[in-house]
């Protein structure tokens, strides 16, 4: 039996449940035919947890789009409750189980969040999960693993076969659809449970930021390289990730919740119909950065000197005014955390207005974000 691989999959560019499915693909055919899973580009919502609508297919979608976009065919299927995993993948196949995160000991999920979760089982007890996320309880890194020798006991599990098509993968080309957002985003915008509400919506951007690059992958693979006006949308749909994770972070910890966040979202889903797939708008203007005074130098050290240890970086290369999302350590997390450890140092409350991912890029930009919180750019007096 040849062991199914992710090294030539885009992992970062799936979900969850997408990523294995993506592993056979390539196992079944040939490299980067998981990159049909880009084909389509969608906002469709439905409703979802805590009375909030959420993008995030179901198990039913994932598997319909297997068969049409990869054709890979459910075989076998079976719904397994109280299941002992090892022994459930067929003799000399790998079998994809979907269970729940919370019982699965090699994601950063386990014992602390109930979520479905796929991943490859094999007669021999190996598991492959080509899942490719940070979390705030560790990093999910792809690879093999086995199962522990006393077996894996899961509340209950869906256990599904695939038959790859004889003819190959389908040929899809692209599309697209752009549903409502007014009723999506009032949802969110007037949900009670203001935490709740950021979480899920920290989902739910991860996830369109990850779909759409997915998209740009698969027409890329076709041929079809993204312009630069798609590309600065891909980038504006990782900002509005940023944004969204650092607002549920605020608002976890008690603090104000940032403003603007729905507004950019907004923007962004607007900005998704211009730039896929039809050709921008000629003459898009760029904003311009405003002119700010030059932050006081001693503020500027105060920042860097924060900011290092975070970053795992000398505060020389900070110093110079290097991009932080240059450096390998820097993601989503770090950037909470380089904002409350700032908060912390200073002795002060940073306005949460101010609190948009494109204003924290670099150490002037934290020293002006300060400076238009305090009032003043040094703010404090060194005794």
């Amino acid at each position: 039996m040849t062991m199914p691989s992710s090294e030539s999959v885009h992992t970062g560019l799936l979900d969850c449940l997408q990523a294995n499915i993506a592993v056979l693909a390539d196992h079944h055919y040939t490299t980067g035919a998981h990159l049909n899973l880009g084909a389509p580009l969608r906002f469709r919502w439905r409703p979802g947890p805590a009375g909030l609508p959420t993008v995030e297919p179901t198990l039913a979608e994932q598997l319909a789009a297997a068969e049409e976009l990869l054709g890979l065919r459910v075989r076998d299927r079976a719904s397994v409750v109280g299941a002992e995993l090892t022994g459930l993948a067929p003799p000399g196949e790998f079998a994809y189980v979907v269970a729940d995160a919370y019982e699965l000991p090699w994601v950063p999920y386990f014992r602390r969040k109930h979520m479905e979760h796929s991943f490859l089982l094999g007669g021999d007890s190996t598991v492959i999960d080509a899942y490719d996320n940070r979390t705030p309880w560790g990093v999910a890194v792809p690879g093999p693993r086995r199962l522990p020798s006393e077996g894996l006991l899961v509340t209950g599990a869906e256990v599904i076969v695939f038959a790859p098509s004889p003819s190959g993968p389908p040929s899809p080309g692209p599309s697209v659809e752009h549903g409502p957002a007014d009723g999506y985003l009032e949802a969110y915008r007037s949900h009670r449970d203001r935490e709740t509400a950021m979480e899920r919506l920290t989902l739910e951007t991860w996830l369109l930021a990850r779909s759409r690059r997915l998209h740009a992958a698969f027409l890329e693979h076709r041929g079809m390289p993204p312009t630069s006006v798609q590309r600065e949308q891909l980038d504006a749909w990782d900002g509005l990730a940023e944004r969204a994770y650092l607002a549920h972070r605020r608002v976890s910890r008690g603090r104000p919740e940032p403003e603007g966040v729905l507004e950019r979202f907004a923007e962004v889903l607007a900005a998704d119909r211009r730039s896929f797939p039809a050709a921008p708008a000629p003459g898009a203007a760029a904003g311009a950065a405003a002119g700010a005074a030059a932050p006081d130098e001693s503020l500027r050290r105060t920042v860097a000197a924060v900011v290092g240890p975070v970053l795992g970086v000398r505060e020389a290369a900070l110093l110079g005014g290097t991009d932080f999302r240059s450096f390998p350590a820097f993601d989503s997390f770090r950037l909470a955390e380089i904002v409350e450890r700032l908060e912390s140092a200073l002795g002060i409350e940073l306005d949460a207005a101010e609190l948009a991912p494109e204003n924290l890029r670099r150490v002037d930009d934290l020293c002006r974000v300060v400076g238009r919180s305090t009032g003043r750019l040094a703010v404090r007096d060194e005794a």
